[in-house]
């Protein structure tokens, strides 16, 4: 990809994409960014005209746009923007931060998708990869963007990528080595539009991979089997239920890996060596074992970087005990699958706190599982209404509002023995920075709890 003296517009001024706008300034690019938001709050106007990067703020002017060679744009940008809809009317090119920092990434790649489970799986590659010696990055949507991890690659290089679906909705020739898809359930619908569409972008991860490349696929999720069929790479697949032919999967007490067809499976850990708590982290290690296999890792290696994994933050992580209380964090619990998995931890006594920024999702269907195990819902946020609604005569509903109001209810209520747990099943944009803002403030809530 030629970028000197090209000239490229960054829609959106997120992490992602003022990590695009200085790489393309490093690369010789003539570089623009346009966001939405007015320029008195966006801390890093300054800075970007000092480093002779172009700001255009509080609008998108369609002649910006018009006047490009190349956009790049960020995830958080809608790809139905009325200036992106007419520029790529008119034949523009228009990619995102992930496929330009992978067009000039080093080395191999390992890439997640999923509605749930990615951070956790990308995170796990990412330690065992460390601890076989292999030199391993990991970024994506997750902490560093592609983009800023350029510098660092090497031949060598083995990149774990986090992606999400708005990452691969613009992608056009994203080719990991290792793709793996954990699951597909209803996520996102208020960007997408529809299940379908959500779908297909996920699938988009196998899009140009080669029969010379591997896609890891969960053999229990039923939309992820559809994703067999649009790919010419080598299938594995892991199932926490039965003997896989050919990937990992859990026999007794045992996680094995059968490296092809037909050849004899061999051991990789115990199930209880397994560190974090509930079922669906048992399929985020069977796919991070398959990963990892393919990538030439031993299965003692495996086994001793799982079992000093620590659950990564927001992730049903535990907070603290009060009075016999145990309080749970799982603000990264952004969708109804995410909140189910999370309640299935745990085998009663939950007080559960919902709500936020809506994403169009059915409520109803926790109905069954959280009449069994939870005493209480407390709801908060813009989507809470919706909630009350939909749950009706299932569940004791309390509504708070705000996150302190919730803590002190579930604090109030919650008896030893019992288990207060964040997994808001919603956005947090409603009334936080992000998901991590509202686990944060979630555990420095609890922690203040006397």
């Amino acid at each position: 990809m030629e970028l000197k003296n090209k000239r490229v517009l960054v829609v959106g001024l997120g992490k992602s994409g003022l990590a695009a706008a200085r790489f393309l300034k490093s690369k010789g690019a003539k570089v623009t960014v346009s966001d939405a938001r007015p320029a008195t709050v966006i801390a890093e106007l300054p800075t970007l005209l000092d480093e002779g990067i172009s700001v255009e703020a509080g609008s998108h002017g369609l002649l910006t746009f018009r006047r490009q060679d190349l956009i790049v744009v960020s995830p958080g940008v809608p790809a139905d923007v009325p200036e992106l809809k007419q520029v790529r009317a008119m034949g523009m090119r228009i990619i995102g931060e992930l496929e330009l920092g992978a067009a000039f990434l080093q080395g191999e790649v390992v890439a997640i998708t999923g509605s749930n489970g990615k951070t956790t799986t990308t995170t796990l590659v990412g330690e065992i990869l460390k601890a076989s010696g292999r030199p391993t990055l990991v970024g994506g949507n997750i902490g560093t963007p592609v983009t800023e991890m350029v510098a660092a690659s090497t031949k060598e290089t083995w990149s774990v990528l986090e992606v999400s679906s708005f990452q691969l909705e613009t992608v056009e020739t994203f080719k990991p080595k290792i793709a793996l898809v954990l699951n597909i359930t209803p996520d996102h619908l208020d960007r997408h539009g529809s299940f379908e569409a959500y779908a297909a972008a996920k699938t988009r991860i196998t899009e140009f991979q080669t029969a010379d490349d591997f896609l890891v696929l969960n053999a229990e999720d039923v939309n992820t089997q559809l994703v067999a069929a649009k790919t010419k790479a080598q299938i594995y697949w892991f199932s926490a239920k039965r003997q896989i032919r050919q990937g990992a999967f859990v026999h007794g007490e045992s996680i094995l890996f059968t490296a092809k067809e037909g050849g004899k499976p061999e051991p990789v850990m115990p199930v209880a060596e397994i560190p974090l708590a509930g079922a669906h982290n048992v399929e985020n290690v069977l796919a991070a074992v398959c990963a990892a296999r393919l990538a030439g890792v031993d299965a003692e290696t495996i086994r001793a970087a799982v079992r000093g994994f620590k659950a990564v933050e927001h992730r049903l992580e535990f907070v603290r005990e009060l009075g016999g209380v145990r309080y749970f964090n799982d603000s990264k619990a952004t969708n109804v699958d995410a909140t189910v998995k999370a309640v299935e931890s745990f085998a009663g006594g939950i007080h559960l706190i919902l709500g936020g920024k809506d994403k169009d999702s059915n409520y109803a269907v926790m109905g069954p599982l959280l009449r069994e195990r939870v005493k209480t819902v407390i709801t908060i946020g813009s989507a809470a209404e919706k909630i009350e609604r939909e749950l009706a005569g299932v569940v004791k509903i309390e509504a708070a509002e705000t996150m302190q109001r919730a803590v002190a209810l579930a604090h109030e209520q919650a008896s030893a023995g019992d288990t207060v747990l964040l997994a808001p099943a919603c956005a947090s944009f409603d009334q936080f920075e992000n998901y991590e803002h509202r686990g944060r403030v979630f555990k420095e809530l609890v922690m203040a709890l006397r």
